[in-house]
């Protein structure tokens, strides 16, 4: 009797199920799809001065007169998004979101709180750091989907004068990673990199979040990041064995093809270049420069600078990005294993008239208050993992 292969794809959140034919046999897989998105949140202030942080631009006498209703306004605006990543193929949304620009955890709690994303309980990771304007990274996840075991954050150590310094932020100790205080140069302080540690579908997961330094730094800066991070992984992938899966995202202020992403990570654009399983595989210089698509519009040009990157023991080498495979065509020998990406696009993300048309919607533009989202647009990837 001739066998039919039936794929149940049993998306996180969302079944869907394939009712066998009378008098057939059936081989089932049971396929799991988790959602991994970034964001940038621009300026996630509450109203309330930090001592020793610059951040008088928001408050209610600031310049932005940022004040308790427009506050309330932009948690209600980024929940939104937020509540919708990832949807397009998981019901549930995201399992995790990396997210940058806020102010301290109590904005995340309310973040958090919003009605569209209170049913969803998401847990927080996040780290004050030393940055001189008050914006930290940190991390939403799902606990559903994925399990918390370790958080660190690492300092970004800038880059010496001479180029003589080796400091990465942290130390292999006794074959643990363990990150140091901030030192060195303290004029140019900002932040650091946020590690999550868990697993996802039964998984070693190793979460990243970034926030290089800004263009108002020279290239170099965004290379020492880059290097620091490439570093950071490769004591964890010491300290965890090769079977840790990890993904670094984040707002890098550099494109793909720039050198912080070609040489400092020394990430690959087509997955049959992948060698070692810390390698990382960048499919956003395609979405760039081969489809047109970025993040954020600056001078009437796209970049894409809000990435997300991910190891080769967590891809398939056959991935083409020209003709992206079905997932029934994946090879999901890995386990949790790479299947697309996107950057999440909806129409009232963008501005519809006036100068910044069609660039992103942000909360202001021009000392006018938009009641926008950010300057920056989502980004997001699937992994699939066969049971």
């Amino acid at each position: 009797m001739r066998k039919l292969l039936f794929i149940c794809l049993a998306f996180v959140g969302l079944h869907l199920l394939a009712a066998p034919p009378t008098g057939t046999q059936q081989q089932q897989k049971r396929l799991a799809l988790y959602g991994v998105a970034f964001y940038n949140l621009e300026n996630l202030f509450d109203t309330i001065h930090a001592p020793g942080k610059n951040d008088y631009e928001f408050l209610p006498n600031g310049s932005y007169a940022w004040n308790g209703m427009k506050y309330r306004a932009k948690l209600k605006n980024l929940s939104e998004v937020l509540a919708q990543l990832c949807t397009d193929r998981v019901k549930a949304g995201a399992a995790v979101i990396g997210v940058s620009e806020v102010e301290n955890r109590q904005v995340l709690e309310d973040l958090v709180a919003q009605p569209a994303l209170a049913t969803r309980k998401l847990e927080i990771v996040h780290h004050d750091t030393d940055d001189r304007r008050g914006v930290d990274c940190a991390f939403l996840y799902n606990p559903r989907f994925f399990s918390l075991e370790r958080e660190l954050y690492v300092p970004y150590i800038y880059p010496a004068a001479d180029g003589s310094a080796d400091d990465m932020g942290f130390v292999l100790e006794e074959g643990h990673v363990k990150p140091l205080p901030l030192y060195g140069d303290t004029t140019h302080i900002t932040r650091g990199f946020l590690c999550a540690i868990g697993t996802m579908g039964g998984e070693p997961c190793c979460f990243i979040v970034n926030h290089w330094p800004s263009r108002g730094a020279e290239s170099p800066a965004r290379e020492r990041a880059a290097v620091q991070v490439r570093r950071l992984v490769d004591a964890l992938a010491t300290e965890y064995g090769d079977g840790m899966k990890f993904v670094i995202m984040g707002d890098l202020n550099d494109d793909p093809d720039n050198l912080s992403l070609t040489q400092g990570i020394a990430c690959k654009f087509e997955a049959a270049k992948l060698q070692g399983p810390t390698d990382f595989f960048n499919p956003w210089y395609y979405t760039l420069r081969k489809q047109g698509q970025g993040t954020l519009l600056y001078n009437n040009r796209w970049n894409l600078f809000d990435q997300i990157l991910v190891s080769a023991n967590a891809v398939d080498q056959k991935y083409n990005l020209k003709n992206p495979p079905k997932v029934a065509d994946i090879d999901l020998s890995k386990g949790l294993t790479f299947y697309q990406h996107a950057i999440f696009i909806r129409d009232f993300l963008f501005q519809q008239e006036g100068r910044y048309k069609g660039g992103p919607l942000r909360t202001h533009a021009g000392g006018v208050w938009l009641n926008g989202y950010s300057d920056h647009l989502p980004t997001q990837i699937y992994l699939v993992k066969q049971f």
